[in-house]
């Protein structure tokens, strides 16, 4: 079994796994939905609903695996109390969603078996970067699904985003003025028309 990348919300050639998603999936037996997969009748846009709520699903499994190795290496003081409630926050939201996705009629994406950090963790300094990282992947997540679900949930995935923001700029991510979104390239300039003598 191979561990999945942490907060890796682009798909790797080998093995073919997204952020958060197990790299072996289950086979459903004969007549089965699939896991993870809409009811046959869900339309387009419940099937892009679903599609994002299980990248959501996939992220925050991964945030909790990852607050575990955060609280293991910060000391016993306030750091540790935000990381413990860090922690419970993205339990909460994973639940959430597994409740949602449940609702619509899909199979809630499980935990992958291992994930692979994004580099070594072996200090304070390392954990508070982590923490930075998995918050910082999170609002890309919730950025997409706010654009991807229908009203009645877009509330609860800005709530999400806005609460992943916070916590990144608490563990010291740099600020951005649209979270979550990547920031435009720039626009290249015309040169001015060339003048004749």
């Amino acid at each position: 079994m191979h561990a999945v990348a942490l907060g890796d919300t682009t798909a790797s050639a080998t093995p073919p796994a997204a952020a958060g998603t197990p790299t072996e999936t289950p086979t459903a037996p004969p007549g089965d939905k699939p896991t993870g997969s809409p009811s046959p009748s869900a339309t387009p846009s419940t099937a892009a609903a679903v599609t994002a709520l299980q990248g959501a699903l996939g992220a925050e499994h991964a945030a909790v695996y990852g607050y575990g190795v955060v609280g293991a290496r910060l000391p016993e003081d306030q750091q540790r109390a935000d990381a413990r409630t860090a922690y419970a926050a993205h339990e909460a939201r994973r639940d959430s969603w597994q409740r949602l996705l449940a609702s619509l009629g899909a199979t809630p994406t499980a935990a992958a078996g291992g994930y692979q950090l994004p580099f070594a963790v072996t200090d304070t300094a390392g954990a508070t970067r982590l923490a930075a990282h998995l918050e910082t992947r999170l609002t890309a997540v919730y950025a997409d699904l706010v654009a991807a679900v229908p009203g009645p949930q877009r509330s609860a995935a800005a709530d999400a985003l806005r609460e992943c923001a916070l916590r990144a700029h608490r563990w010291g991510a740099a600020d951005t003025a649209f979270p979550g979104i990547p920031e435009p390239l720039p626009t290249p300039t015309a040169a001015p028309p060339a003048t004749r003598p």
